[in-house]
């Protein structure tokens, strides 16, 4: 039992022990300095600059047995919360001989000169302890976090090829320890409330670097993260560290930005929105002029965007050959056929998007018209541009989607002609389906027809737009044109008659014949002609029997 008892309590202080050192990370130290074995007097001093060339080693050393059990790791000296520093720690064994008089120890960082330390030992401690594995140990070489530093341990006096080297990295900023006492890793730490009606985002900044000011910006995450130009700055004296930050869209690489006011601070950020992929899926243009179809992405994504044609069952169809993969460029599809059914389909992971750019009709460069009249289906074709279209007589059956083609027409429609595509002796289940040709995407259009009629046989019947002119507005038009002509005759006529009257009314107002009974007529003439009566080489004509007459003189040669 009192053997149980004390493995128990030593399971339980090898526990507690594991569970310090977990929580307190790093080992702190009070000071640096130089250790050396029991016994082994050291002292320290810096190394030259251009040090004495190695020379040959003494007969009777060991070069292979020189050095042993090399280790380095990282201490933390505090002096502060938050004024934490890291310490390279260099520990090695050696073989102890009266041809060691020390060990000189290099760290080389980037960007910086060799820094060297000669650590010898005293000649009563060398020739006490000559023979044995001795242990030195130094931990006074400053070092930055995720710095790669390169160590060489050489004898003193140095001998040709007994040296070691070795290359040590410094840890990252990922420890918890360190972003909490260290000031080139504390960042803060960033919470926030996404208010979705006001599009803002309520920030607040915890354990930030103290006595100094703190930054807080949106930007767009890439290989950068790039400004929005949402920017604000907490001040250290606040007693609140808090503050909102506008924003327009909720994209996923939209991210919050946090940096202690200081020269090289680190930062730290959050994305409220990491997991909105449906947000990049707008902002898709065309020009009709070329005829390009291009969308690029708000932030980098990678996905596939492919041109589909939507059914009535909202299951959109890939286009062949419509697809490119995206991931920061923009993407373009030529020579594409604006029509409400063409989408595209933005695939990223497991997950698919729809986005029908073309729904509004304002884009649609051609349509087919159903029209009935009398029981009569009447389909037309019209198009805003002039193209070239294959139209095709196709039957859908009950248990399958698929139209089945029976006869195919291509055809050139004009600009703003209409053609009509007309069915002679139609029956159930017929359809039109009709694609643009003059393009690499396009998608092919249904059009079902309601009439039945089994007893005919079916033909497509394409009338131009002359016929469809003639019967629908020439005759009429000739019609209402013949209609104002006799109407305009007929009004003549009457108006040349009542002039006629008022002019013949005008004349018998001189008239003193006894031989008038009609009042219709205003003077008589005789009815046989006599003789004109030849004076002085005038001819004077009878007068008429009318006072009011002017005479007519001829006057000769």
């Amino acid at each position: 039992m009192i053997l149980w008892v004390a493995l128990l309590m030593a399971h339980c202080s090898l526990g507690l022990n594991g569970a310090s050192a977990e929580s307190t990370g790093l080992e702190r130290i009070e000071k640096c300095d130089t250790r050396c074995s029991q016994g082994l007097h050291c002292r320290s001093k810096p190394d030259s600059l251009f040090p004495p060339p190695c020379q040959p080693p003494a007969e009777g050393l060991n070069t292979s047995s020189v050095f042993h059990n090399i280790s380095l790791s990282t201490v933390m000296r505090c002096e502060g919360r938050q004024k934490c520093s890291l310490h390279l720690r260099i520990k090695t064994a050696l073989h102890l001989t009266e041809f060691t008089h020390g060990v000189s120890i290099c760290t080389v960082t980037a960007g910086m000169m060799a820094n060297c330390q000669i650590f010898s030992f005293t000649r009563a401690s060398r020739e006490r302890m000559s023979g044995l594995q001795v242990e030195v140990e130094n931990d006074c070489t400053n070092i930055s976090p995720s710095q790669q530093v390169q160590v060489t341990l050489k004898t003193v006096p140095s001998y040709c090829g007994v040296t070691w080297t070795g290359t040590y990295e410094a840890p990252e900023c990922i420890s918890k320890d360190l972003r909490q006492h260290v000031p080139e890793c504390i960042t803060g730490r960033l919470s926030y409330d996404v208010i979705p009606q006001r599009r803002e985002l309520r920030v607040s900044v915890s354990d930030m670097l103290e006595n100094y000011n703190y930054h807080l910006r949106l930007c767009r995450k890439d290989f950068i993260c790039i400004d929005t130009g949402v920017n604000k700055l907490i001040k250290k004296e606040e007693p609140v560290k808090s503050t909102t930050l506008p924003y327009s869209r909720p994209l996923p690489c939209l991210c919050i930005e946090g940096w202690s006011a200081v020269m090289d601070a680190p930062r730290v950020q959050v994305c409220p929105f990491k997991d909105r992929l449906e947000e990049l899926w707008f902002g898709i243009n065309f020009d009709p002029l070329e005829g390009t179809l291009s969308w690029e992405p708000s932030c980098p994504v990678t996905a596939v965007v492919r041109l589909c044609q939507k059914r009535e069952d909202s299951v959109c169809v890939d286009l062949p050959h419509a697809s490119q993969n995206v991931s920061r460029e923009k993407i373009r599809f030529t020579e594409v056929d604006p029509h409400p059914q063409l989408c595209m389909k933005f695939t990223a992971g497991s997950q698919s998007w729809i986005r029908c750019p073309f729904t509004d009709t304002r884009f649609q460069a051609w349509e087919v018209i159903v029209t009935r009249r009398q029981g009569q289906e009447n389909v037309t074709m019209l198009s805003q541009i002039t193209a070239t279209f294959s139209v095709g007589l196709c039957v859908k059956s009950e248990r399958s989607t698929v139209c089945q083609v029976t006869e195919t027409h291509t055809m050139q429609v004009e600009k703003h002609k209409a053609v009509g595509l007309n069915l002679a002796g139609e029956r159930c289940n017929i359809c039109l389906q009709v694609k643009r040709l003059d393009v690499k995407f396009a998608a092919t259009i249904v059009h079902c027809l309601e009439q039945c009629n089994q007893t005919l046989p079916v033909r497509l019947v394409i009338s131009s737009r002359a016929s469809w002119i003639l019967t629908w507005v020439v005759v009429p038009a000739g019609v209402c044109l013949s209609s104002i002509i006799i109407f305009t005759l007929f009004l003549h006529i009457l108006l040349s008659v009542y002039q006629r009257r008022r002019q013949e009314e005008r004349k018998n107002g001189g008239c003193t014949s006894k031989k008038q009974t009609d009042p219709a007529f205003d003077c008589v003439v005789p009815a046989l002609p006599t003789q004109p009566v030849v004076r002085g080489g005038v001819l004077i004509p009878d007068s008429p029997q009318c006072g009011n007459n002017e005479k007519a003189n001829l006057i000769s040669n």
